[in-house]
């Protein structure tokens, strides 16, 4: 009997959770492992919401279900934050408490899309967003975003794509700052996009989890233009909580109910508890605790930025947030997969393959995600200039070189 399988399984693994496998079983056989591919901070929660979760479970405070769109308290408490952040007045029964911005992804592509719609997104881009689509059915179509646009989409590329495809996608999804590459879409180009999809029926999903974590200039957020649009936000990244699966989807009036039923059927509710560590995370006593996070990755930003041409690298993305690198190693190899495995057996140091982010598919282009790799800076400082020192020397005994080939490089 043949076991039954669905195409909706068939996607594309996340290459990053493979990859921290790999650097989970180096660090017990070497214990020498330096992970710089997880896109998650280094440091625990803060400490205010270790705290208040701490008090919930001494005083025995049941941790059973919630309602489906969350603990009323936390959602006022993240209306709080779009006024305080943003100057935006939210009701708080436009937000829905989800599992991670990942449950909120899938409860909005299912809540607004059918089969076959297309959803269109940035190249390099996060792959959930592709292989989600992929498994519900929908047709998620890049677009090439080079070093030209700062690796972001623009007004003009979305005209451009409706008119050579006979109309507007269902769908846009855009992320600032961006995964892996860290950059911003400038306020304006931002207000101009809302707009667009505002007048063609769009839904402009706003991916805005790495708010907070900014270098060059705040995170806009898209309802500041429109609010026919969906923001998604995370309590993972800035607030350094990625592990307590707990984000949110702030929603136009019309998908409020769909939302709160799927929830209610896919996931019942996020976790209790971390809905009230959560709570405590978003007050002001943990904003210089957090602050003082964002200031190390600035620092971890430079020391890395700085040393990337020890391994011969001049190219890389604008890191205007997030803590990520995306730098171009096509000078080393190509085959980003490859030398990412052949890095972390010869050194220890785990960092992502470019793969994950824009995988080949037969086109050799500059953006081919085998041409770069994508190196988180969340870690310690000290850890990162180590890691530096570790790549700089495998890169300078040119192992790689002879393993996978050389091809020309690009330079911005």
């Amino acid at each position: 009997m043949s076991p039954r399988l669905s195409q909706r399984g068939q996607v594309e693994p996340f290459h990053v959770m493979e990859l921290l496998q790999k650097a989970a079983d180096r660090q017990v056989s070497h214990g020498d492992v330096i992970t710089m591919c997880a896109g998650q901070p280094s440091t625990p929660a803060p400490l205010v919401a270790r705290e208040a979760a701490a008090a919930a479970l001494r005083h025995g405070e049941v941790m059973g279900y919630t309602p489906a769109m969350g603990i009323h308290a936390y959602r006022e408490a993240i209306a709080a934050h779009y006024l305080d952040t943003y100057g935006l007045t939210v009701d708080p029964h436009s937000i829905a408490v989800t599992t991670g911005s990942s449950a909120g992804f899938t409860a909005i592509f299912l809540a607004a899309f059918d089969p076959g719609d297309v959803v269109l997104m940035t190249r390099p881009g996060y792959p959930a967003y592709r292989n989600t689509l992929q498994a519900l059915g929908c047709r998620p179509v890049e677009l090439e975003c080079g070093s030209e646009v700062r690796f972001q989409p623009t007004l003009a590329m979305l005209q451009e794509w409706a008119e050579a495809n006979g109309g507007p996608p269902a769908g846009l999804i855009i992320a600032s700052p961006a995964n892996p590459t860290g950059t911003i879409i400038a306020a304006d180009e931002l207000a101009a996009i809302a707009r667009w999809c505002q007048e063609q029926d769009v839904l402009l999903i706003s991916d805005e989890i790495y708010h907070g974590v900014t270098f060059t200039e705040p995170g806009s957020s898209a309802w500041a233009t429109s609010r026919c649009g969906v923001l998604v936000g995370s309590m993972s990244k800035y607030f350094s909580m990625t592990g307590w699966r707990v984000g949110w989807l702030v929603l136009p009036d019309h998908l409020v109910r769909p939302i709160e039923l799927l929830l209610g059927n896919l996931n019942i509710c996020a976790p209790a508890i971390s809905q009230i560590a959560a709570t405590a995370a978003l007050g002001p006593e943990a904003r210089e605790e957090l602050e003082g996070h964002v200031q190390r990755y600035r620092v971890n930003r430079d020391l890395v930025l700085g040393r990337l041409p020890e391994l011969g690298i001049t190219s890389w993305a604008p890191a205007d947030g997030a803590f990520y690198a995306y730098a171009d190693v096509s000078h080393l190899t190509d085959d980003s997969q490859a030398w990412c495995d052949e890095v972390l057996a010869a050194t220890g140091v785990a960092i992502t393959p470019g793969a994950d982010f824009a995988p080949g598919i037969g086109r050799h282009t500059d953006l081919d995600g085998a041409r770069w790799v994508r190196v988180s800076l969340a870690g310690a400082t000290s850890d990162m200039d180590e890691a530096m020192t570790r790549l700089a020397t495998h890169a300078a005994r040119g192992g790689a070189r002879t393993a996978y080939g050389t091809r020309g490089r690009l330079d911005h």
